[in-house]
């Protein structure tokens, strides 16, 4: 499916199949509809209707449109134009901000002009549907349910989740990581990982500060779920009689087969997504401070570096040489990123497995001024030795070219 008319939404399918087992036909209802809705989107291409009054393309200029609960975008009505004054319905100002504040992030942070990085303008839907329980980003556009009131509540109440909707459209104009197996979890991870950002930039929140949810306003109160998904503890977010217990794993050794299909969620890649989320979790709070400062700003330029079929250990292994180039070969930065994928049992090539934990510890059980230096001249010698590997493969390469 082409990157403009694939539907990237927040609520796992997972989730909406548990729900078709609840004994309140209200929820069975409004999941199946949600389900057939999505899948009636997925075999369409989004249109982009041209309303009078609407904002002109450029800068990331917003417009917010009613849909007044139907499920044809192309007839929804303006509500609110960039320039034009608050609206009286909470949603349509919820989605405003929403938009604006990714855009600002991105803008101000990452030095990044809206979504495809040349001013693409920003169109939110809201009212979308009947209970419809999703909110999601075609390649084109940002689109919200109000959720069943009975499991979730409205989508626009979240942030996080406008942030990271918004963020797969970042990823499309960048890696373009495919949606399937690990390059797309890894695609669901970049958009958690920045919608968190979004939320503690708006917050500013430190590492610590954070709560490391995403989507902790989607359940209804009633609902004993603290969120969606969670990048600190990975399959800890909820555990309930309906939908069961959080099925995210946060290591490899925990990972996931499931079959390249709808049906298996594009080879898991709602599942999987929490072995990179923890490893950038575990990278931020490693380094300290806001979070969007340098653990943000590795990850993002390893975004742009990618391919679109990068696995893990590439996208890790790119994480640790622009945490050298950004930060320098050895800092404390680079060494943070080393030790949170050897904990997701992610190795970085050329750095035997295990050695940065083993070396901190030992560090740690000495105590003091140490434990830095050490930590700090091991990942210079592992960057060294991962750069000169790097250098005697291309060698090779070459030779076998001139051949």
């Amino acid at each position: 499916m082409s990157r403009t008319s694939r539907l990237n939404c927040i609520i796992p399918p997972y989730l909406l199949k548990k729900l078709l087992e609840s004994e309140d036909s209200e929820v069975r209802q409004a999941a199946l509809d949600t389900m057939l809705t999505t899948a009636r989107l997925r075999g369409e291409r989004a249109v982009r209707a041209s309303f009078a009054g609407a904002a002109a393309p450029g800068n990331g200029r917003r417009t917010v449109f009613d849909c007044e609960q139907g499920s044809f975008l192309p007839v929804a009505v303006l509500a609110r134009p960039e320039e034009g004054p608050e609206s009286a319905d909470e949603s349509v100002n919820l989605a405003f901000d929403g938009l604006g504040l990714t855009r600002d992030f991105y803008k101000e942070v990452l030095q990044r002009n809206s979504i495809d990085g040349r001013g693409m303008r920003l169109d939110g839907y809201v009212h979308f549907g009947v209970k419809f329980n999703n909110a999601f980003w075609d390649g084109r556009q940002m689109v919200f349910g109000d959720g069943d009131g009975k499991q979730f509540g409205n989508l626009t109440r979240s942030l996080d989740v406008i942030a990271h909707e918004l963020t797969h459209g970042v990823t499309d104009h960048t890696a373009g990581f495919e949606y399937h197996d690990q390059p797309g979890a890894l695609n669901e991870s970049m958009s958690d990982v920045f919608g968190s950002l979004v939320k503690q930039w708006s917050l500013k929140q430190s590492a610590e500060e954070a709560d490391w949810l995403i989507g902790a306003d989607v359940w209804t109160p009633g609902i004993d779920a603290d969120a969606l998904r969670s990048m600190k503890a990975p399959g800890h977010a909820y555990n309930n009689a309906l939908v069961g217990m959080d099925p995210q794993p946060d290591r490899m050794s925990k990972f996931i087969h499931l079959p390249d299909t709808e049906e298996g969620d594009n080879g898991g890649v709602h599942f999987n997504s929490g072995i990179p989320n923890k490893a950038f979790f575990l990278t931020a709070v490693g380094i300290g401070g806001f979070a969007w400062e340098a653990a943000g700003l590795i990850w993002y330029e390893s975004l742009k570096a990618s391919t679109a079929e990068a696995q893990f250990q590439d996208f890790a292994h790119t994480t640790f040489q622009k945490a050298g180039e950004l930060f320098g070969v050895g800092s404390a930065e680079q060494s943070a990123v080393l030790a949170a994928w050897q904990e997701v049992e992610i190795p970085i090539r050329g750095v035997p497995t295990g050695v940065v934990r083993a070396r901190s510890l030992a560090a740690n059980m000495h105590g003091g001024v140490g434990r830095q230096d050490g930590l700090a001249a091991l990942t210079r010698q592992v960057a060294e030795l991962s750069a000169k590997m790097t250098r005697l493969a291309k060698d090779v390469n070459a030779l076998k070219a001139a051949r």
